[in-house]
């Protein structure tokens, strides 16, 4: 038999234990963990199958693989098992099994933002390194293992078109596009530092990307200063500093992260000074990341804090709410799953510490709607998200309640204490009266002197009124409970 004749059987037998397994497990869970899987081949008597990340690779072992291989043997009883492997992006897309809808959340959407689905760049045009100082005359390409092993893979989520823009982090982010698409050195180095989970590693990946998406023949390097540490140390106990000067010098782009590692390593950054010389000298791009700005690393040399100075420095802010909303739609959009606005709000409003774990708390959310089969609720994400909730919480103040609202209701903070009776202000501030009253301890009079000098009556009354238009107004009622929510968590 052929190679097509023996890749029709494959998929036929595929369709059929699909089949099976869809009846056996259900919609929900076939929808969510076996639709996306497609089939790599055969090899060694083995079937390969191919998923789009690690959690979904560890989940089929653990749940599903097990049944699969006994269905299969059942059909091919020569079959010597099943293999489950995380589909890499230079993978060639396999025959999928054409059954099934769209409508179930996506499970690829769980791999949390530190984990690493792809590999290094595609493989690009050979080109001999010994030109430019290069590692025993070696020819490699991009793609070639020699530079993979040295490269860090690069996460293929991490790319500008899925960077969600915003003021706290727009300079950085044309800064990066600057150096991404630049055929020559503008500014070295491109420094940005920031706060964890604010997207200095997305927009290091989104560089490495674009430049080797451009250009293939480009060596692009990334990798965290602490593997460039670990790498000149056992350089060092095999005697072998010529290979590691090498490798690290005569590469087109080098891109370091979390450089504040190296900080306190007398050693490595000696080390890391020549090799920041020997590039800029030759014009090669240096891009590197950091917690401080290059001024703010304790236990950094001078001489390089000046070198790390020297070129351009953007920092990332920590977020405002309209970016964590923002993030919220893109990632959602990106796996393809439906989330309640006011959802969204709601996390927008509550998770302020970093992204990172604003998008770890969407996944925990999507999980638990796909693996329990209940619909996304305030009351089911409040439930879900209570430990990462109660962490983001802090006291309610008036101020704080009066913020709120008024970015709700579209109006100046400013109105909760003006003259202005205009019911597009009253009411806003009536609710934010209601809610000063449910969720502190001031008293009447306390939360009157908040809100412009009124006095307890009016507060009362503000109160009344928003609790006879909760009973009578269903919409209105949401908006207060939602506001409730994210303001007590």
């Amino acid at each position: 038999m052929n190679r097509a004749g023996k890749q029709n059987v494959i998929d036929t037998q595929w369709n059929q234990v699909a089949a099976v397994m869809r009846q056996d497990i259900g919609e929900a869970a076939y929808q969510s963990w076996l639709k996306p899987m497609s089939v790599r081949g055969v090899s060694d008597g083995r079937v390969q199958l191919s998923v789009p990340t690690r959690f979904m690779r560890d989940w089929v072992m653990a749940h599903y693989v097990e049944k699969l291989q006994a269905l299969w043997c059942q059909l091919d009883a020569a079959l010597g098992g099943v293999d489950i492997l995380v589909r890499s992006e230079r993978d060639q897309p396999s025959r999928q099994v054409p059954v099934g809808t769209s409508g179930a959340l996506a499970p690829a959407f769980l791999a949390t933002a530190s984990s690493t689905t792809a590999s290094s760049a595609p493989s690009g045009k050979a080109r001999t390194m010994a030109g430019k100082g290069g590692y025993n005359g070696r020819s490699v390409t991009a793609g070639d293992e020699f530079y993979d092993g040295l490269s860090a893979p690069l996460d293929a989520r991490f790319k500008f078109d899925r960077f969600v823009v915003g003021k706290p982090n727009e300079f950085a982010h044309a800064a990066a596009r600057r150096v991404a698409d630049a055929t020559s050195v503008q500014f070295n180095p491109l420094f940005l530092y920031g706060g964890v989970g604010l997207g200095k590693t997305h927009l290091m990946h989104a560089i490495a990307w674009n430049i080797r998406e451009r250009d293939p023949s480009r060596t692009v390097i990334y990798l965290s200063a602490e593997k460039f540490m670990y790498r000149f140390i056992r350089a060092l106990r095999e005697q072998n500093t010529v290979d590691f000067k090498e490798q690290f010098r005569s590469v087109d782009v080098l891109m370091i992260d979390d450089v504040q590692f190296i900080s306190g390593k007398e050693s490595t950054q000696e080390e890391f000074f020549h090799t920041f010389n020997a590039l800029v000298d030759q014009g090669r791009q240096i891009v590197i990341s950091a917690d401080k700005s290059p001024s703010d690393l304790e236990g950094m040399e001078e001489r390089l804090k000046s070198r790390l100075n020297c070129g351009l420095v953007a920092d990332l802010h920590a977020t405002t709410y309209e970016l964590r909303l923002g993030i919220l739609q893109s990632k959602a959009e990106q796996a393809e799953i439906q989330i309640p606005s006011r959802i969204m709000e709601f996390l927008a409003h509550k998770i302020t510490s970093n992204v990172r774990d604003l998008e770890g708390a969407l996944n925990r959310v999507v999980a638990h709607a796909q693996l329990v089969g209940r619909d996304v609720t305030l009351e089911t994400t409040q439930e879900v998200l209570h430990d990462l909730l109660r962490a983001n919480d802090r006291r309610v103040t008036i101020e704080e309640i009066q913020k709120r609202v008024a970015e709700h209701f579209n109006i100046r903070t400013s109105d909760m204490h003006s003259a202005r009776r205009a019911r597009s202000v009253a009411r806003p501030r009536q609710v934010a009266m209601y809610l000063a009253k449910q969720l502190t301890t001031r008293s009447l009079p306390e939360i009157g002197r908040k809100f412009g000098g009124r006095d307890h009556t009016t507060v009362m009354h503000a109160v009344r009124k928003v609790e006879e238009l909760r009973e009578c107004d269903s919409g209105f009622a949401e908006d207060v409970e939602l506001l409730r929510r994210m303001l007590e968590g």
